[in-house]
Order: C-alpha cells, then sequence, then structure tokens
C-alpha cells in the first residue's frame, strides 16, 4: 500500500470521472461498499448527490469513509459494558 493517492476511475450517472484516493481510502470505500451490498459506482454516485459543490469528490469520499467509521466505533463503543 501506498500513501500516495491513486487514479481510479468511476461511472457516476453514465459519465466516466476519475477519483484519486489513498490504498487506504480505496479499500474503506470498497468494504463499505461490498457490506452495503452495493455497486461502488452507486455509493459513489450517492455520494456524489449529497456533497455540496465546493467540495470535490476525493474529499467526499473521504469525509463519508470517516463518517461511516467514526459511526461505527461510536455504535460498538455504546454496546461496550
Amino acid at each position: 500500500m501506498t500513501n500516495r493517492p491513486v487514479k481510479r476511475s468511476l461511472t457516476l450517472n453514465g459519465h466516466r470521472t476519475s477519483v484519486s484516493l489513498e490504498d487506504p481510502f480505496w479499500t474503506a470505500f470498497r468494504d463499505i461498499a461490498a457490506a452495503r451490498g452495493q455497486p461502488l459506482n452507486d455509493l459513489a454516485a450517492e455520494i456524489d448527490a449529497a456533497r455540496t459543490r465546493d467540495e470535490g469528490l476525493a474529499s467526499a469520499i473521504r469525509v463519508f469513509v470517516l463518517h461511516h467509521y467514526r459511526a461505527a466505533a461510536a455504535s460498538a463503543g455504546a454496546r461496550s459494558p
């Protein structure tokens, strides 16, 4: 794995675009999509639709991944004795 961003292509609503993310974010993004039973492109389109226009798609994906795992950690903490 590398800490340098890796550019990969996604298809959002029938249009190709490229996104640069670090390998750990690509892995987490794929894992989240798989856990949701959702194709990666569909999850990317969902994130794209929800982001503000002054926020880049790569940043929106990173924030989505962060929020996902923070929510999971908070949920796990709430279940701990």
